[in-house]
């Protein structure tokens, strides 16, 4: 079974990560359906496109759009499946709702990691659209852009993904728009609970 231009993919796990263990228990830590920071964005590729040959592969683990394995309330109050649902756990996903297989970036996307702020007179926690390159992109690369460079993006071009237990910001290769010397002092903000996924 293969779609013509999609590939059909299911989630690593569950459609959500909405539970937390906690000494031996579980803690459910949001029922909302509709909150996307809780719906699975780790899938595994069941098939892939017909049309066209890719990188990615058939039980490849991949990144993809929250919006795939979401589920939401009709106008009517009834709980309904996202327009990518195919059929017993499997989803259509087009190939720009791929971030990230086998931890290289798809596409002309691109991973950050945020910075903390370290200046007392603020209140914010990370210092607004400035970050470190974690997992760059051939077009990125081709200008310099490598892994561990400091960066700063655009407003809100940036969503967040807990990849292997860091938070990191996903965004478009040409969302970065400066490059900025590398002091070596700055400190990664990544909060406890990120290491909880």
């Amino acid at each position: 079974m293969r779609s013509l231009y999609k590939f059909i993919v299911k989630p690593l796990h569950n459609r959500y990560n909405n539970t937390k263990k906690i000494n031996n228990k579980e803690l459910i830590i949001n029922a909302n359906i509709e909150d996307h920071r809780f719906v699975s964005k780790k899938a595994v590729v069941v098939s892939t496109p017909a049309a066209y040959d890719s990188s990615i592969k058939k039980g490849d683990v991949v990144y993809v759009h929250h919006n795939i394995f979401r589920r939401y309330y009709d106008m009517k109050g009834n709980e309904k499946n996202s327009s990518t649902f195919f059929k017993d756990n499997l989803y259509f996903c087009s190939p720009e709702q791929i971030y990230l297989y086998n931890y290289k970036t798809h596409l002309d996307y691109c991973f950050v990691k945020p910075l903390l702020n370290t200046n007392n007179l603020t209140v914010d926690k990370e210092l607004d659209n400035i970050g470190i390159v974690k997992y760059s992109n051939n077009l990125l690369e081709r200008a310099g852009i490598t892994p561990g460079t400091k960066i700063s993006f655009t407003p809100n071009s940036e969503f967040e993904f807990v990849i292997k237990d860091e938070r990191l910001y996903c965004m478009k290769f040409n969302d970065i728009v400066l490059i900025h010397e590398h002091e070596g002092d700055e400190k990664e903000n990544n909060p406890s609970w990120a290491k909880s996924y």
